[in-house]
């Protein structure tokens, strides 16, 4: 995983996706031996070379402008988060110093987790690092209290209880993948995150499967559809805040939407009674299995 490999793999993802007769070329006939465009047809929409363009696809034009990317976004019929990805790979910025990754959050961040006891809020580091939680995370989500390796791209593909709890799994794994594309596009050298990546690309299928896909999808919002081992179903809306201290950590804020029981229900019940824990994953608390709740007080041990 580097720079030049995912940049290749970008590019010849879109091309794939998109027909000569999509984007007014003649086909001629005959069965291609390359599924979607060819560099050649992809340089002529463009206005470029197409030894420039093999150039730029293969990661060997570090100088190219930011209007024939734009060109080739246009051609690609990119949206805008793919163009910023597409400018991030193919002109890293060689000059920006890039700090290692913090392992925890300031003072002010963790007040504000701690002040929001009614909403579930953790804070995301480099390589999905879960670097602080509240209350409210814990008992929806996980205790991540136990947990020796708070890492949530870890956790959503490697345990079974989130796959349990997450009833739209696939779209929380999807957005694993964007949030660690996006990392790639900011610091395309980082030695850490690319074997991080390559690790979990070469032990679990699924990963290799989605990142290989090469989609570009947002991550900053949407809506998971939860199975509760104790408070049932549960539908959770997200919003990801960027730290302003620290755009490498983000602040991923869950509400959880009116149920059928009533509006304001099932969020009263959740935050005023036991338990103060959410799912305890197996070997990291001996007293308890995986997907049960450390329940003080209630008698649903």
């Amino acid at each position: 995983m580097n720079r030049r490999t995912e940049l290749r793999a970008f590019l010849q993802s879109r091309r794939a996706r998109l027909s000569p007769s999509e984007v007014g070329l003649p086909t001629f006939g005959g069965v291609r031996r390359v599924p979607g465009l060819r560099r050649e047809e992809l340089a002529q929409l463009a206005g470029v070379g197409i030894d420039y363009y093999v150039r730029l696809e293969q990661g060997r034009n570090d100088k190219v402008s930011a209007s024939v990317l734009d060109a080739v976004a246009r051609a690609l019929r990119l949206d805008e988060l793919e163009r910023v990805h597409l400018h991030n790979l193919a002109r890293p910025d060689r000059n920006r110093r890039h700090p290692p990754a913090a392992d925890s959050v300031s003072e002010g961040t963790q007040w504000l987790l701690d002040n929001m006891p009614d909403t579930a809020v953790f804070a995301m580091g480099r390589r999905t690092q879960v670097l602080a939680w509240n209350r409210p995370a814990s008992k929806i989500f996980l205790d991540f209290d136990p947990v020796p390796e708070r890492n949530l791209a870890l956790l959503v593909y490697r345990q079974p209880a989130i796959r349990q709890l997450v009833l739209d799994w696939q779209v929380m794994a999807r957005h694993i993948v964007a949030w660690l594309r996006l990392e790639v596009g900011r610091h395309p050298e980082n030695p850490e995150t690319n074997a991080f990546i390559a690790e979990l690309a070469a032990t679990d299928p699924d990963f290799l499967r989605l990142w290989n896909e090469q989609d570009v999808v947002d991550p900053m919002h949407g809506t998971y559809r939860l199975r509760h081992p104790l408070l049932g179903s549960l539908t959770s809306t997200f919003r990801t805040l960027l730290l302003p201290e620290d755009p490498d950590q983000l602040l991923i804020v869950y509400a959880l939407e009116p149920t059928p029981s009533g509006p304001g229900e099932a969020e009263s019940a959740i935050w005023s009674t036991p338990p103060d824990h959410g799912p305890v994953l197996q070997g990291c608390c001996p007293t308890h299995d995986i997907a049960t709740f450390i329940v003080r007080g209630s008698g649903l041990t």
